[in-house]
């Protein structure tokens, strides 16, 4: 007699996916797509969370294994509450307990969207959709911004700023907020200095989609521009998360041989930019003088204030060894821990926001248990990966590497308990789990 606990179901196939979740793809992407504009990108994703948390109720959660595997909807939920325990935990004595408090409720609302967006890469259909918009949008974004290197403007905010303005009357920028960001934009405007990193983080599923649709050509051509872009940009964070992108990406296709003429490549077009582009010089001389700098003083200017800000993350460590400050409660933290007080910071008058380093902000914001938390989240995803198949790994290749070079702990990085980079993370962490762990195998 067969035991009855041993038989599972037949694996769902890729039209099974109820009609009304079809277009989770076109969810996951206009999400993407709006981030130049963050109030309407936040707006498509509580609507995605929204419709998410009514079908599942509507359908009393009967639907839930034709949209994702029990493992991927278990990894998913397990990624989000690595990253959002943490946050719950900080608040009960943060610095600014009800800003903590308040933030944990609200960020509950990612957990119905990573559902979706996880559900929007568990089959192939969705899967080429989402991972070739992804594409697209990560090629537009760097043709508009090879334009303004180029032209001086970039078209696509340029057009934003003249709807927003005959919309509201006001501009996406003003001269006031501009000043002294000296970075180049592109579609997030000048206001904006993330477009480097968010290429950089995005950039996997340009090269994967080049090198499978062009050869390593293709994937040479989009390296290329993509890292023009990443270059001009100026954020030496970006410059690394890039590095990594095509050491990753471009072992398996090119051979290392190949490979270490990209770098060359890469290496010379860096020392050319850096003679015609004022910015990009100025993060080349910066980096030099961290490895010639004498004194603690001098590798604090190489490295923008870093060093000043992580001694105040290490202090406020020391001093909240539990569970933090409260997530988003570095600011007002920093005075109390700030290791030069008094003195002109490099950045300017005011505290510094976050810690710029994603194991310092994490103990410093949430605290060893955070630490933990996040630990026990990166083994689950390792382990996945690690008994993952061949397939499986394949197909969730351009996730993975993206989610895993945005947190490579070796490098410097905005605020993952912000909204928007907060929001990139748990997106790439949802692709990952939906697309390594799919409904079917294929």
């Amino acid at each position: 007699m067969t035991n009855s606990a041993t038989i599972t179901p037949p694996p769902a196939t890729a039209d099974a996916a109820p009609a009304g979740w079809r277009w989770a793809p076109h969810w996951v992407l206009a999400f993407v797509a709006l981030w130049p504009a963050p109030g309407y990108a936040e707006g498509v994703m509580v609507l995605g969370a929204l419709a998410a948390i009514v079908y599942l109720v509507w359908g009393r959660f009967r639907g839930g294994m034709r949209l994702l595997s029990l493992q991927a909807w278990a990894l998913t939920s397990v990624l989000f509450c690595a990253y959002w325990l943490p946050q719950l935990v900080s608040s009960i004595d943060a610095v600014d307990h009800g800003r903590a408090f308040r933030e944990s409720l609200v960020d509950l609302r990612y957990l119905p969207f990573l559902w979706l967006a996880a559900s929007a890469v568990a089959n192939p259909r969705g899967r080429q959709l989402t991972f070739a918009g992804l594409a697209v949008i990560v090629g537009i974004w760097t043709i508009d911004a090879l334009a303004q290197v180029v032209t001086g403007t970039s078209p696509l905010f340029w057009s934003i700023d003249a709807l927003k303005q005959a919309i509201s009357g006001r501009p996406m920028c003003t001269a006031e907020q501009a000043a002294g960001l000296d970075r180049l934009g592109g579609v997030l405007g000048p206001c904006n200095r993330k477009l480097g990193v968010v290429l950089a983080s995005l950039s996997p599923f340009a090269l994967y989609y080049a090198g499978r649709r062009f050869g390593s050509t293709g994937w040479i051509v989009a390296a290329m521009l993509v890292g023009t872009v990443v270059l001009f940009a100026g954020s030496r964070a970006s410059w690394i998360t890039f590095a990594l992108v095509l050491l990753f990406s471009g072992w398996s296709l090119l051979g290392w041989k190949k490979l270490l003429l990209v770098f060359a490549a890469g290496a010379l077009s860096l020392v050319a930019l850096s003679f015609v582009s004022p910015q990009v010089q100025q993060r080349v001389v910066l980096t030099a003088q961290a490895w010639t700098a004498e004194d603690a003083a001098g590798v604090d200017t190489a490295l923008s204030g870093r060093a000043r800000i992580w001694g105040a993350a290490a202090c406020m460590a020391r001093e909240h060894p539990v569970n933090g400050v409260g997530a988003r409660g570095f600011r007002r933290a920093f005075a109390d821990c700030d290791p030069e007080a008094g003195e002109l910071a490099a950045w300017g008058q005011g505290p510094a926001f976050h810690a710029h380093q994603i194991v310092l902000e994490i103990l410093s914001e949430t605290g060893g248990i955070g630490l933990l938390l996040w630990l026990a989240g990166a083994a689950l995803a390792w382990r996945a990966w690690r008994f993952a198949d061949a397939p499986a790994r394949e197909r969730a290749r351009p996730a993975m590497l993206a989610l895993a070079v945005t947190v490579f702990p070796f490098n410097t990085h905005l605020a993952f308990y912000s909204t928007f980079w907060g929001g990139l993370t748990l997106l790439l962490a949802a692709l990952y789990a939906g697309s390594l762990l799919a409904s079917r195998r294929d």
